[in-house]
């Protein structure tokens, strides 16, 4: 029984992707920063905050929230490289911005579970209601 010269490595790397997650969803995050990083101090600042604000309200799904990044850090380069101001990018209301903005991403949303496992108890704690 020979192993090749590779086999420890592949071993290693698939240990870590269980541990870790997929190795590409690192290297596409990774990306997605260096573009970030590009952005003009003000439109860096602001991607960072929506991206902060979308992590703990967006997709739970690493493939959605990149996805979602991906989209945003888009826009954010094309109103950039359009001299679009800031603010009408994002508008008066940031937090109206980034929950409309998330609409677009429901799959794996960790409120929207929750959203509708609460809808679920109480429709069935109403049902049991008229049933007594």
């Amino acid at each position: 029984m020979t192993t090749e010269p590779n086999e420890p490595k592949r071993r290693y790397l698939r240990y870590l992707e269980m541990v870790t997650g997929p190795i590409e969803d690192k290297k596409r995050y990774w990306q997605y920063k260096a573009r970030a990083e590009r952005l003009p101090a003000n439109y860096r600042t602001a991607i960072d905050a929506l991206q902060r604000y979308m992590e703990h309200f967006g997709p739970g799904k690493a493939d959605s929230l990149l996805a979602m990044l991906d989209d945003l850090v888009d826009l954010f380069e094309q109103s950039a490289a359009d001299g679009t101001p800031l603010r009408e990018v994002v508008g008066e209301d940031p937090v109206e911005f980034a929950e409309t903005f998330l609409r677009n991403y429901p799959e794996g949303q960790w409120i929207s579970r929750e959203r509708e496992r609460l809808t679920t108890a109480i429709d069935r704690a109403a049902g049991e209601d008229a049933a007594v």
